[in-house]
């Protein structure tokens, strides 16, 4: 089970089953259906933020919010929490190469090690990894699978309606 998980909610969204946890005070993780962390999820009830964080997924689906607001604590180390901020900062619809975003914290040479902590996001879509693209432009790796991210990127790009 995710760590911190006291509380949790799954939805239904366009991109598949969404798994929201909470710790009782912040956002603790957003997992895709597929994902390998869910074991135990089931057991727990929701609580408030998990509750908000649907309701604002569903105005994100729905056009009416391009940016959430609700908290969030992402375990990890100090540099993928320092990427996960960086992808927070990427605007809506648009996208950012691996170098771009490791030059983005001042550590143009990682690109690398970005990938591998853009790759381990807790918190998908509100934390936006899917973002994240190849250097040719070409799509890369997303736990949520890559059609997933390619309709993630079409329909902020309005390209694509749910």
């Amino acid at each position: 089970m995710i760590p911190n998980a006291k509380f949790a909610l799954v939805m239904d969204s366009p991109v598949g089953a969404l798994t929201l946890t909470s710790d009782g005070h912040a956002l603790t993780s957003l997992l895709f259906e597929s994902s390998k962390e869910r074991p135990g999820i089931d057991e727990l009830k929701p609580d408030a933020i998990v509750k908000e964080t649907k309701k604002q997924l569903e105005e994100f689906f729905a056009r009416k919010r391009k940016t959430f607001e609700v908290p969030l604590l992402a375990e990890g180390t100090d540099f993928q929490r320092e990427v996960w901020g960086a992808l927070t900062r990427i605007p809506y619809g648009e996208t950012r190469s691996y170098a771009q975003l490791a030059k983005s914290i001042g550590k143009p040479k990682a690109m690398r090690a970005v990938g591998a902590a853009n790759g381990r996001n807790p918190i998908a879509i509100i934390v936006p990894c899917h973002r994240v693209i190849g250097a040719d432009g070409s799509l890369t790796g997303f736990g949520g699978g890559m059609e997933n991210k390619a309709r993630l990127l079409d329909f902020e790009r309005g390209q694509l309606r749910f």
